[in-house]
Formats: C-alpha cells, structure tokens, sequence
C-alpha cells in the first residue's frame, strides 16, 4: 500500500537501469485526453512510459517501479548525462498541452505533484537543480511541462531551485559566452536559440522568444554563480 498512490498500471515499456537515481522529469502529455495518455503509456508498442502520471483531479497512477528505467524523456542530455532515462524518474502531468489547448496545472494536480515529489526527492537525495522539466533536457524537441508549470510553488517547498531576482547588467562578453556558461550549468546548447528558449520557458516565463538579452545573461550568470558557491542543492 501507498498513501501517496491512488492506483497502479503496470507498464511493460522499462527495463534496468544503468544509473543510479539522480534527476526528476516532469511532463506534460500532450494529448486530449487523460484516458489516451494512460493508455499510450501502457501500450507496447508505444515503446513510452514514465514512473507517474498525474491527473488533474490529483488522482496518482503508478506506471513503472522506480527501481526500474521508465522511458520518458527519449534522446536527452543534462549536466554530463546523456542516458536521462536512466538517471532519473519520470512524473507525467496529464495536460492537453501545446498542441490540443494548452491551459494551468490545477490546484489538486499539484496538491499531489508536491508530495510525490518531496518523497522521491527525499528517498534519492535529488539536488534541486537536478528537479528539471522535459524541455530542459531536450531543448530542440519538447516544450513540456511548460511556460504556465508553477516551478515558484516547487521552489517555495524547496523542491525546485527558484527563479533568480536579478539586477539587469551585461556579465558576459558575447552571446557565445552566455551559451558557455548555459551548458555549464546544464543545457545542450547544440541548438542555441532552442537551449534559449527552454531556459526562458522555465526560468522567464513571461517572455518567450530565443533572444538572449541583459536579463537572461544576468540569471545565467546567478544560477551558474550560486552552482559554484554550493547552493543548488
């Protein structure tokens, strides 16, 4: 039994892990309907899964063991990691998404969310900047869990790294700089305009548009700082 799940569904789309737990994935699924999404997670020959999905009601479904490698975050990379699968656990949030209407997380989805999250993080050792949405760990393909995600809420419970209060200022040379110091901390800046845009969509949500101005140069510049001062934990 487990107070925190409501139901289980096994999937057959895992396997072994080749990683230890180090990193959580947090997903939209992107399609009409929350019975569509459990069933493509659950079908073989779907060849996709994820650990958790998450209904808006707050209803938690158990998909994959997490001693096992669910497959969720596909062709990925995060500080150094390029099997993200297994390194991490997966969390869907059923949401239309960007293509069939995209609209907020609501409050018992996240009522739940928070939980789940503090107990995996907990069991894990999970460093808050290692607490990470699926566009950030592929920039040039997802855009999930997106710009209307409360990452504040996570950061208020200590979940999620909170977004930095900046001053705006020019703490780089070049837009080649701010690039540098955005892989450092992270991204895959293969695709710079796309890495841009995943970090604005989860630290600048106001403003989407792949340009790197004084104000993002000025919060790359206070994560990558405060990562090498040891507070990212």
């Amino acid at each position: 039994m487990d107070e925190l799940v409501h139901r289980e569904n096994p999937s057959p789309n895992c396997d072994d892990r080749a990683l230890p737990i180090s990193m959580v994935v947090l997903h939209y699924t992107g399609m009409q309907t929350a019975a569509e999404a459990e069933a493509r997670l659950v079908d073989p020959a779907a060849k996709v899964s994820a650990h958790y999905l998450i209904g808006e009601d707050g209803e938690v479904v158990r998909l994959v063991p997490e001693s096992k490698r669910a497959w969720h975050a596909g062709r990925s990379y995060w500080r150094g990691l390029n099997d993200i699968n297994s390194a991490s656990i997966g969390i869907e949030l059923v949401n239309p998404g960007h293509e069939w209407g995209y609209r907020k997380f609501p409050k018992p989805q996240m009522e739940a969310l928070l939980p789940l999250l503090a107990r995996i993080v907990k069991a894990h050792d999970v460093p808050r900047a290692n607490v990470v949405g699926h566009s950030d760990v592929a920039p040039a393909r997802k855009e999930d869990p997106g710009e209307l995600f409360d990452w504040p809420l996570l950061a208020r419970h200590k979940l999620a790294l909170p977004i930095p209060k900046v001053a705006l200022g020019d703490p780089f040379d070049n837009e080649g700089a701010v690039l540098l110091a955005m892989e450092r901390f992270g991204y895959d800046v293969t695709d710079g305009r796309a890495a841009v845009r995943a970090f604005q969509r989860r630290w600048r949500p106001a403003l989407i548009d792949g340009a790197i101005d004084l104000q993002i140069g000025a919060m790359v510049f206070a994560l990558l700082l405060d990562r090498d001062r040891g507070l990212t934990r």
